[in-house]
C-alpha cells in the first residue's frame, strides 16, 4: 500500500512496476504525479527541460487499458520516465545541449530508448545537460543551469546532471545517462543516487548526441548506463539495455556471467580510498573510510593495501588523452582550427594523430591485462567516485582551465575525473551507490569496480553496501509540501 503521494514518487522502479501491475496505482495516475512534482519542485532546480505530455498521456491511458484487460505486461509497464537530452528520442526535441541541434527532433529512438519502451516505459520529458555532454557540471545556453537537489548553490554533476536530479527528486521512475569520463557516476555521487557504468560495448551507443552527426557513431570509452533509486533498479535496467544491436544479433548474443558470490563474506574486497598523486578531500575520505569499516564489521574481507599494477596517474597519462580524442568530433571547424593552433602548448589531446592514438591504445591494452590479473586475487575494488563532494557552480573558463578547492587548496578541475577516468578508459564496469553524508549534509557515493563483463559482480556487491550503508535517501527538497 502506498503511504503518501510523496512516497509514490520516491519509490523504486521495481516497486512502481509492481504497483501498476497489481492495479494499486495506474500508469496515468503515476504520470500525473510526476508532472505535479516537477511543476511544484523543479523551478529552483531546472532539471526537466522539454515535455511531450499529450503523447505520454495517451500512452499511459493505453497502458492502463492493457492492465485492465489482463494482458501480458512488460517489466517496465506503464512507468513514466525522463531521458537525458543527449539520447535521441523519437518525436521529442533532443538537442545534446547544443545550439546546433536546438530544433532537432529525431525520427527514431536510440536503441536503449526503444528497448525500455518495448519493456513498457513511457517517455514524457527530457533532462538537462552541458553542451555535447562535455562537462562535469550541467549548464548550457539554451536551458540554463541545473542545481544540486541537496544544495542549489552547487552542481549536481555532469553530464547527466539533469538526469540525476530528476531521479533524486522523484520526477521520474528512472533515467538513462551516458558516461565517458564519469557522466553517470559523478552525478550519482553528487546527487545521492545509484548509477551503473556498464562494461564498454555491452550497451549500444547509437543515438548518442555528442556531436552534430546526431547519433550515427559509437564512441570509444563512452557507455550508456542507468540512474535509479535502488541497485535492484540498476540490475533490471542493465538487463533491458544491454545486448547487441539488430544487425549484430544475427551473429552473437550477450550472456553476462552471474555475480562471483552471493554472501558478503565470500567477496574478496580491495579498498583503494586515497592516493598521493590525487589526494581525496577529507570530507569524502571520512565517509568512505566509515563505509568500508562498516562493511568489515558486517563480515566483508577487506584488504586496504591491495592495488592493481596500474597507477592512478594512468588516468591522466593514458585515460584523459583517449577520452579527449573521443570528444573531437564535437568541435566546429573553427574550434578545431583553434585546437590545432594551441596543441603545441596546450593539452592537445583532442588533436592527437592516429599514430598517437594507437600507441595509447597499446598502453591501454597492457593496462587492461594488469587489471585482469588483479581481479584473479580480488572480486571487487572499492574506490572514490571523486575527490570532492558536489562543488559550487563554477562556469568561468573551460574544462582545462577551471580549478576547484579541496581541503583549502586549489586543485585542477580535471582532478574531479581522475578516479572515474582510470576505470573508464580500460572498459571496466562500476556501480555507484550512496554510502553517507559529509558534515555539511552532502551525499557521498563509492565506486564498486569489477572485472570486464562481470557487471553483475559489481551490482551484487553494491546491494550489500546499500543494505549496510543505507543507499538512496530523498533530499529534503524532495519531501517538501510547499
Amino acid at each position: 500500500m502506498v503511504e503518501s503521494s510523496d512516497d509514490l514518487g520516491l519509490a523504486s522502479a521495481v516497486k512502481l512496476a509492481c504497483l501498476i501491475a497489481d492495479r494499486t496505482i495506474g500508469a496515468r495516475e503515476l504520470l500525473d504525479h510526476y508532472l505535479e512534482r516537477i511543476g511544484r519542485l523543479d523551478d529552483e532546480l531546472n532539471s526537466v527541460i522539454t515535455f511531450d505530455i499529450e503523447r505520454a498521456q495517451q500512452t499511459a491511458h493505453d497502458a492502463d487499458a492493457k492492465t485492465a484487460a489482463g494482458a501480458e505486461l512488460g517489466p517496465l509497464h506503464g512507468l513514466p520516465i525522463t531521458v537525458k537530452d543527449a539520447i535521441a528520442t523519437k518525436g521529442i526535441r533532443s538537442t545534446g545541449g547544443a545550439v546546433e541541434l536546438k530544433d532537432h527532433i529525431p525520427t527514431e529512438d536510440a536503441p536503449v530508448v526503444q528497448r525500455v519502451k518495448t519493456a513498457g516505459a513511457n517517455v514524457f520529458a527530457k533532462t538537462n545537460l552541458p553542451p555535447w555532454s562535455g562537462d562535469i557540471q550541467t549548464f548550457n545556453p539554451m536551458f540554463g543551469t541545473t542545481n544540486n537537489p541537496w544544495d542549489i548553490s552547487r552542481t549536481p554533476g555532469g553530464s547527466s546532471g539533469g538526469a540525476s536530479t530528476a531521479v533524486a527528486m522523484g520526477f521520474t521512475s528512472f533515467e538513462m545517462g551516458t558516461d565517458l569520463a564519469g557522466s553517470v557516476r559523478l552525478p550519482a555521487h553528487f546527487s545521492g543516487v545509484c548509477g551503473h557504468k556498464p562494461s564498454f560495448g555491452i550497451v549500444p551507443q547509437f543515438g548518442y548526441l555528442d556531436h552534430s552527426t546526431a547519433g550515427s557513431l559509437e564512441s570509444d570509452v563512452n557507455v550508456f548506463g542507468p540512474l535509479a533509486r535502488s541497485v535492484a533498479d540498476l540490475e533490471l535496467l542493465l538487463d533491458l539495455m544491454s545486448g547487441p544491436t539488430d544487425d549484430r544479433a544475427t551473429a552473437w548474443e550477450l550472456s553476462l556471467p552471474p555475480a562471483r558470490h552471493d554472501e558478503l563474506g565470500d567477496f574478496r574486497v580491495a579498498a583503494w580510498l586515497d592516493d598521493p598523486s590525487c589526494p581525496t578531500g577529507s570530507k569524502v575520505a571520512s565517509v568512505l573510510d566509515e563505509a568500508v569499516s562498516a562493511l568489515s564489521r558486517a563480515g566483508a574481507a577487506v584488504d586496504r593495501a591491495a592495488r592493481p599494477d596500474v597507477p592512478l596517474e594512468s588516468a591522466s597519462d593514458t585515460g584523459l588523452p583517449l577520452i579527449s580524442a573521443t570528444t573531437s568530433p564535437a568541435w566546429s571547424d573553427n574550434e578545431w582550427a583553434d585546437q590545432l593552433s594551441r596543441a603545441a602548448t596546450d593539452h592537445g589531446s583532442s588533436t592527437i594523430r592516429h599514430r598517437d592514438w594507437l600507441l595509447l591504445t597499446k598502453q591501454r591494452t597492457a593496462d587492461r591485462h594488469r587489471w585482469a590479473n588483479f581481479f584473479k586475487s580480488y572480486d571487487v575494488l572499492l574506490c572514490p567516485v571523486a575527490i570532492s563532494e558536489a562543488i559550487p557552480h563554477n562556469q568561468d573558463g573551460g574544462f582545462f582551465s577551471r580549478t576547484i578547492t579541496v581541503n583549502g587548496q586549489e586543485r585542477p578541475y580535471t582532478d574531479l575525473v581522475m578516479w572515474t577516468s582510470m576505470i573508464g578508459y580500460v572498459y571496466l564496469p562500476a556501480t555507484v551507490v550512496p554510502v553517507g553524508f559529509t558534515g555539511d549534509g552532502l551525499p557521498v557515493g563509492i565506486q564498486v569496480v569489477a572485472p570486464f563483463l562481470e557487471d553483475r559482480t559489481a551490482l551484487g556487491f553494491a546491494r550489500h553496501i546499500e543494505a549496510i550503508c543505507g543507499g538512496y535517501r530523498p533530499p529534503p527538497l524532495a519531501t517538501s509540501k510547499i
